[in-house]
């Protein structure tokens, strides 16, 4: 608390993510994790920080394959995920950006899976932003329920079958199409019996091509 107790000395952590070395930025991110966790209070953290600046200089680490590693290790996906929901739509779609690059290697993947929030707020995120940050959630999704049973079911269970069958339907990129109609595939065993999906209604549908293509 000794830290956290001080703006100026929050303000310089963060302003230590915008060093021109590539390590003092990764020990930087590390220790402002470190400070933030040790904070229950979310009007004190607001006070002491500046989410704007943390997130540009979070964005900036996980640039290239090398520096997403070392983000990943200072907690990039904490971050980015916590914060998400607060940000303006082009902040919104560059964080999902940022959560796309992470989740391309096993360690950024690993870290958005332990985090119970992740996939919660994926699934919220789908079809109310943009369609470029519903292709970069869809893809998102598919790698982490493709990883895990449990992720799966934590999909199930926060609404995602009926997002993805609105995706599938709507003017959406053809990408994110796509991608949810890969992920509808990977969690059709995961649908409940008395779901949509699964009536009679559903197997006459246009959506079906899209699930049950071999």
């Amino acid at each position: 608390m000794f830290v956290a107790a001080d703006s100026d000395r929050v303000g310089y952590l963060v302003s230590l993510l915008f060093h021109s070395s590539i390590d003092v930025r990764v020990d930087s991110a590390a220790l402002i994790e470190i400070v933030f966790a040790g904070i229950r209070s979310l009007d004190f953290r607001a006070q002491i920080s500046d989410a704007r600046k943390i997130f540009e200089g979070v964005v900036r680490l996980v640039l290239g394959e090398a520096a997403s590693a070392q983000a990943v290790k200072a907690g990039a996906a904490k971050v980015l995920i916590d914060r998400l929901v607060e940000f303006e739509k082009c902040d919104t779609e560059r964080v999902l950006a940022s959560v796309e690059l992470l989740r391309r290697i096993p360690s950024g993947l690993a870290a958005f899976a332990a985090r119970s929030l992740t996939v919660p707020t994926l699934v919220i995120i789908i079809l109310t932003i943009s369609d470029r940050a519903t292709e970069y959630t869809a893809g998102a999704l598919l790698s982490l329920c493709s990883n895990s049973e449990l992720t799966r079911r934590e999909a199930m269970a926060a609404g995602v079958l009926t997002k993805l069958l609105f995706l599938v339907q709507s003017y959406c990129t053809e990408r994110a199409k796509r991608k949810a109609q890969m992920l509808l595939k990977l969690l059709r065993d995961s649908w409940p019996e008395d779901t949509i999906a699964n009536s009679d209604d559903f197997a006459c549908s246009d959506v079906v091509p899209y699930c049950f293509c071999s």
